[in-house]
């Protein structure tokens, strides 16, 4: 079953509501617009939302025809969206090959043996971003280190390994590299001749290669962190550094992201002091995971945890666990004593081993409230088909078949109207209903959790909308972009009328290797914005979503300012312990960036930016070719395909 021709070629010539002044169109193409090599050429967005749809049905997914129909529709219009590696990759020989692993974009796992590294390593690899925990609880059976293990890199054809030029080769090589350290204590050499050189294309995730190089020096700087205690078993600190020197071979070189959130002690000083860049004496590798601590209660607060807040060194999150296995949403008891940790934007609450199955609904498109509901209904049964996909690993795909966690996420929620935030706890009453039933039926067990509110990365870019329960940046404001020098979309954007500009460092000059495109942006009246809001208002945002939607957990990055520091401890004095899931913070900071990602402007600045702006010129057939820079992770969006 699949959608028919005749019922796609009466969207030929509509044009979905791209938002952010054509921002979103450009970011579709980027992003989730796969090349038709065969033609040569882009998918249109029609053709992309016919493959996720068809994908669906191909994986099972339970829909009828007019809802195949309807679900289309709702995606072509923006009102909702399977998660962005659903979109990606549904409909492709991907879905076969990696099953669940495709569609799925985070995980946790607690790091307590040698495999545990390994699954980090491998999902990370395969595009999706991990939590792991560093708790002393969990990191005590890792064994002592063996001394006098020596591991050397050759550029022979004869040393002890050769590391296949696959994802599996590189794991299998971080295999051994722990395995002499934990178990053996043997030395060896290993090769990497066979591995493709920097900047090859990589067909099957995207992006380009990291290079044999960021194996190599990647391998040595674990085997320095081990050496360092031998004869010991590993700290915190040394399990946090392996992870994160784990993330930066993935990322080397290549457009990928390494997402990582470490959730420590609440009293492990080495972890709160991890990320004190101040000292001048932390790994630059630390910068690739949020950190968080495990806090029960407001009471397990050190006041070392705050010296991160002054600006010295990055705030570490916080996330109660207790709530999250106790409640759905608040006031709800939902037991759920599989949790663990949480994913790296902390919205989903994770057993060991565990994945996130997302969705997204944009409510400011959202036009009723029985719409509202079907568009729910839909999403859900594509999600929860999702959960009988296999996994690569024993204890995912167990726990995912179990536990049946979805997470459907709403984004938009601060632009907004009060009539479509009224719909939000029906329509979740509903989808509970929905769920039983649904699971009775069809004899699966009903989902532990349903819903979330997630950042929700580039999606919330596609139709213009703020991210999750963010407030806008501004009423108008330029949102730049930076694109590689050879990307045949600048050009693409330089006829349509955006302003294209060479990139300008912080020394003045302009950088001959990136553009930076300009995009006039307008905020709906009504959308809350962030000069409006202190860092208060944004806590009370958290606890009415994680009351009124959210049976999982609420994801946000709240910016605060120094002086609000003591009313951000008292309002968590009050409300943590039963009102906060998840919660993390940023600094308010001016910037002295030339070229900055936001500036704020003028109604008549905009309109005569808008003016110049020719939409009837396409974009379709100007496919990129380098990395697009949204700086996803600076504004607290997770930036997983």
């Amino acid at each position: 079953m699949s959608l028919s021709s005749s019922f796609l070629s009466s969207y030929a010539d509509k044009r979905a509501p791209w938002g952010f002044g054509g921002l979103g169109e450009v970011v579709y193409l980027r992003t989730y617009s796969r090349r038709l090599e065969d033609d040569s050429r882009n998918e249109t967005w029609v053709e992309t939302c016919a493959r996720t749809v068809n994908g669906a049905l191909e994986i099972g997914a339970k829909l009828t025809d007019d809802e195949a129909e309807k679900l289309f529709d709702h995606m072509f219009n923006l009102r909702c969206l399977p998660a962005g590696r659903a979109l990606w990759q549904l409909g492709t020989p991907l879905v076969r090959k990696f099953s669940g692993t495709s569609l799925n974009n985070c995980y946790f796992t607690n790091i307590e043996k040698i495999e545990d590294f390994e699954l980090l390593f491998d999902y990370l690899m395969l595009g999706g971003g991990v939590g792991f925990s560093v708790e002393r609880s969990k990191i005590h059976d890792l064994p002592k280190i063996k001394p006098g293990v020596v591991i050397t890199h050759e550029r022979t054809n004869d040393a002890d390994i050769i590391v296949p030029d696959s994802r599996n080769g590189w794991r299998r090589l971080l295999h051994s590299v722990l395995k002499s350290y934990f178990d053996t204590g043997r030395s060896f050499s290993y090769s990497t001749i066979l591995i493709r050189q920097f900047g090859a294309p990589l067909k099957t995730f995207g992006g380009t290669a990291s290079g044999p190089q960021a194996l190599i020096d990647g391998i040595e700087d674990i085997c320095k962190v081990m050496q360092n205690r031998e004869g010991k078993k590993l700290r915190s600190i040394d399990v946090l550094d392996i992870c994160n020197i784990i993330g930066r071979i993935v990322v080397s070189g290549s457009s990928r992201r390494s997402a990582q959130i470490a959730i420590g002690d609440p009293d492990d000083v080495l972890f709160l002091r991890a990320k004190n860049w101040s000292s001048g004496s932390v790994p630059a590798w630390r910068a690739n995971s949020n950190n968080s601590i495990y806090a029960d209660s407001f009471d397990e607060i050190l006041p070392e945890l705050w010296k991160g807040y002054d600006g010295s060194g990055e705030p570490y999150g916080l996330v109660n666990r207790k709530l999250a296995r106790t409640y759905g949403r608040l006031g709800e008891k939902r037991p759920d004593p599989t949790v663990e940790g949480f994913n790296p934007c902390a919205e989903i609450a994770l057993a060991d081993g565990e994945s996130c199955n997302l969705a997204t609904i944009f409510l400011p498109n959202i036009e009723s409230l029985e719409q509202f509901k079907e568009v729910s209904e839909l999403l859900y049964k594509v999600q929860k088909q999702v959960t009988r996909l296999s996994y690569p690993y024993e204890k995912t795909s167990d726990v995912v078949k179990k536990n049946a966690r979805l997470g459907q996420n709403v984004t938009g929620i601060l632009q907004a109207s009060e009539e479509q935030l009224s719909w939000m706890s029906p329509v979740y009453e509903n989808l509970r209903a929905f769920d039983e039933k649904f699971s009775k039926e069809h004899g699966l067990p009903v989902s532990v959790r349903l819903t979330t509110v997630q950042p929700s990365g580039t999606l919330s870019l596609l139709p213009g909308v703020p991210p999750g329960v963010h407030p806008a940046y501004a009423r108008y404001y330029i949102r730049r972009v930076r694109f590689g020098a050879a990307d045949a979309l600048v050009d693409a954007c330089r006829k349509r009328g955006y302003k294209v500009q060479w990139d300008i460092g912080l020394d003045g000059r302009e950088d001959h290797t990136r553009y930076v495109v300009d995009f006039p942006c307008q905020s709906p009246e009504g959308s809350v914005l962030a000069s409006e809001m202190t860092a208060i208002q944004q806590l009370e945002w958290v606890k009415r979503m994680q009351t009124e939607w959210a049976d999982n957990a609420v994801s946000v990055t709240v910016y605060y300012r120094k002086e609000e520091l003591g009313s951000i401890k008292e309002w968590l004095s009050k409300n943590y312990d039963g009102g906060v899931k998840s919660v993390s913070f940023l600094l308010h900071s001016d910037h002295n960036f030339p070229l900055p990602p936001y500036e704020e402007i003028g109604k008549e600045q905009y309109e005569k930016l808008l003016a110049g702006v020719d939409f009837t010129v396409p974009l379709q057939d100007s496919p990129g070719g380098g990395e697009l820079s949204l700086d996803d992770c600076a504004t607290g969006a997770c930036p997983i395909k």
